[in-house]
């Protein structure tokens, strides 16, 4: 499914999603339930789930469409960047991060999720770069998504381990071992991770974003 073509079926879904949000009569609820049904169809042809389950989930997507917010914590301590394991993705390395969540600032989702993917409390010091997933080769996701990358700074080097069910390990990567890492592209590109590095030698750098 070419890039187009996943833009396309994700603004006809959210379309749908805001016109069944905010309409008035059967007639237009009925046409928006037929574009999320074109939208499905479209994502099913290009091999990203059965229409029937694509179906499901749209429906139970409320309210104003918007994008996604995937947040990111990038941690360089003694010239070694942190990733972890994650386990839903046949154990590839990835930055500590997710969805953030309802009621907290995009800085704390950022913290929260490293002290509960890494065992680290960390501090985030500066927003390093907010792209569109849909602009940095990322594979296709049903959903349009940004992401929120900040550089953090570690509170104490002391780890305590954190039960969750998402990572498996951690790991400090230095950038020369970063080729050799099988990566969890839907979630962090090698590009990124380097680009990181750059930053860690440019402190100075503004905020990159699309």
């Amino acid at each position: 499914m070419s890039d187009q073509w996943i833009n396309w079926a994700q603004r006809l879904q959210a379309l749908a999603q805001t016109g069944l949000t905010f309409a008035v009569n059967d007639f237009d609820r009925d046409r928006y339930g037929q574009i999320a049904a074109i939208a499905a169809e479209m994502m099913a042809a290009g091999s990203m789930g059965e229409v029937d389950g694509l179906q499901k989930l749209f429906d139970q997507q409320q309210g104003y469409a918007t994008p996604k917010l995937d947040v990111r914590g990038v941690i360089i301590h003694n010239s070694k960047m942190l990733l972890v394991r994650e386990k839903l993705d046949e154990g590839r390395w990835t930055l500590p991060g997710g969805w953030a969540d309802v009621g907290e600032s995009p800085s704390l989702a950022a913290e929260r999720e490293i002290e509960e993917e890494a065992g680290y409390t960390a501090r985030a010091t500066k927003l390093l770069a907010l792209y569109d997933r849909n602009k940095h080769g990322h594979p296709p996701y049903i959903f349009h998504a940004y992401k929120i990358f900040f550089r953090c700074e570690l509170v104490n080097e002391i780890q305590h381990l954190v039960a969750n069910v998402e990572t498996e390990e951690t790991g400090w990567f230095a950038e020369d071992e970063l080729d050799a890492l099988q990566l969890s592209v839907y979630r962090v590109t090698l590009k990124q991770l380097k680009r990181f590095f750059e930053y860690e030698r440019h402190p100075d750098w503004p905020t990159e974003f699309d």
